[in-house]
């Protein structure tokens, strides 16, 4: 059984996080005191400055920036919610306490100042991401959660958790039902101790997931098999980063056929346009993808769904996409336009409830040198 030697920093960034949400409020602090008319300049997050970095492989954010400020109503408004919402968490920070997304919105509705108040959640989400950007601290360390996204893993890894009642350790097939281990919000807080892994797979569908479990893929061949769970969250794109760097294992993919799902693993491989801030923390550029593959539908005459406009759009839009410049992207996304199909994970069960596990995944992780 091998053993990793790096630990991760398993106490929370508190402090940290603290400090810079306390100095960013001692600058409005000292604009108003040099009779300044307090402002925030805050990197442009829209499509138009997001970059995608030919050398590192991720969607970075652009050089672009705005300025906040309170010389109109609309712009002293923001940063009033963004000060109200620095005290709050600030104070969390300093009773060890934790909050959602969800959480902060409706609080709001508590605060003195109804100007304070966010109007929706899309607002106190935005203002979060505001906040991440400027101080350079996650969300994760001002202890604020999504609501749980549900995604696990299993597979052949020892790890120990930080929770609220002490360390524990849990080992990732041993110590867990047949849901595997649930990925916690923030896997910062989880050492790797020990793993006999060979190779990582993420998994778009539940139904995948259940089928490759119940087979005993992950013990056959030594595997980690994530759950993306769908569009994956940010916890889960960062603990597969983190079981790539620190356990130097490879990363594959494995996905339905459809342009929405070859998103999904470009959301893994290089990040996405919502949290380019963040693709050095989330995004694995190593990742490769498995499949479903548009030439798999015409290989193994997969059932199929025939391919809806915004299917046609998406993969057009896909042709023109940094991400997908590779020659390999290129004449799938052509073959899947010009054969006009899709297919899900589920659809190689026409080929027997065991094809997945014994042919199909072991034959195409051979082709791309995983085993």
């Amino acid at each position: 059984m091998s053993t990793d030697n790096t630990e991760a920093d398993t106490e929370p960034n508190s402090e940290r996080a603290r400090q810079e949400l306390i100095e960013l409020a001692g600058e409005f602090y000292d604009q108003f005191a040099d009779g300044d008319v307090p402002r925030m300049r805050i990197p442009t997050r829209t499509k138009s400055n997001i970059e995608y970095s030919e050398e590192e492989g991720v969607w970075v954010l652009g050089d672009r920036q705005t300025t906040r400020t309170a010389k109109t109503k609309a712009g002293a408004q923001k940063l009033l919610k963004a000060i109200y919402t620095i005290e709050f968490l600030a104070q969390q920070l300093e009773e060890d306490r934790s909050s959602t997304l969800r959480e902060l919105y409706y609080l709001s509705e508590s605060w003195d100042n109804e100007f304070a108040q966010f109007n929706d959640q899309d607002d106190s989400n935005g203002l979060v991401e505001d906040l991440e950007v400027v101080s350079g601290v996650t969300r994760e360390d001002f202890h604020m959660r999504p609501e749980e996204s549900g995604a696990t893993l299993m597979g052949p890894l020892l790890l120990r958790e930080q929770t609220r009642r002490g360390e524990r350790e849990i080992h990732c097939q041993e110590d867990v039902g047949e849901g595997g281990y649930q990925i916690p919000n923030n896997p910062d807080t989880i050492e790797f101790l020990e793993n006999d892994a060979e190779f990582i797979l993420c998994v778009e569908t539940g139904g995948m997931r259940d089928r490759l479990v119940e087979n005993g893929f992950d013990e056959e061949y030594g595997c980690i098999v994530v759950h993306l769970k769908g569009q994956p969250a940010r916890a889960t794109r960062r603990i597969t980063k983190r079981l790539h760097d620190e356990l130097d294992l490879p990363v594959v993919v494995f996905t339905d056929g459809d342009p929405w799902s070859y998103r999904i693993y470009g959301s893994v491989a290089y990040g996405s346009i919502k949290s380019a801030h963040l693709s050095e923390y989330l995004a694995t550029p190593a990742a490769q993808f498995v499949g479903i593959r548009p030439q798999d539908i015409v290989d193994y005459d997969l059932p199929t769904d025939p391919l809806a406009d915004s299917d046609i759009n998406a993969l057009e839009s896909e042709l023109e996409d940094p991400r997908f410049q590779s020659e390999f992207w290129r004449e799938q996304i052509e073959l899947q336009l010009d054969i006009g199909k899709k297919a899900e994970q589920q659809a190689l069960a026409s080929r027997g409830l065991d094809f997945v596990t014994e042919t199909y995944l072991p034959e195409r992780l051979t082709e791309m040198g995983i085993f």
